[in-house]
């Protein structure tokens, strides 16, 4: 098993109030859990009108489809931003499943962390590998 995560800023024209903002989010995220079964969400900057911090993930049994994957879904999220946002800075992570299993034996071994979301994101991965059938 292999967790692809894929952060990205949104930089978000016009937008009036945070309404005008949720409605760009919500469309993106949408329309990329809808065509590719990924879970997404606005993670920072929730309260800031014109930037957005999302992320995305997908798990699957093979790294280089899952970053061929982030790849075309880079290019969607571009191409879906339009013309309300503009992609920004974007973070890509492939983390394996020896290594959940390592942060699962021994989490004080974990090491720097990028931040938050990908820590929340790794004990979702070891929770898929402990109980499979969820």
């Amino acid at each position: 098993m292999v967790l692809a995560v894929l952060q990205f800023d949104l930089h978000i024209h016009d937008a009036q109030s945070l309404k005008d903002k949720r409605r760009v989010v919500a469309s993106i995220k949408a329309r990329l859990h809808q065509d590719h079964l990924a879970a997404v969400a606005e993670v920072a900057h929730q309260d800031t009108l014109n930037l957005a911090r999302m992320a995305l993930a997908i798990i699957g049994s093979d790294a280089r489809h899952l970053a061929q994957t982030l790849d075309r879904l880079t290019a969607k999220i571009r191409e879906l931003a339009a013309p309300d946002a503009e992609l920004g800075d974007t973070h890509r992570q492939l983390i394996h499943q020896d290594q959940l299993q390592a942060m699962a034996d021994a989490p004080d071994a974990r090491g720097p962390l990028p931040d938050d979301i990908t820590n929340d994101l790794i004990t979702r991965g070891m929770n898929a590998l402990e109980h499979p059938d969820l």
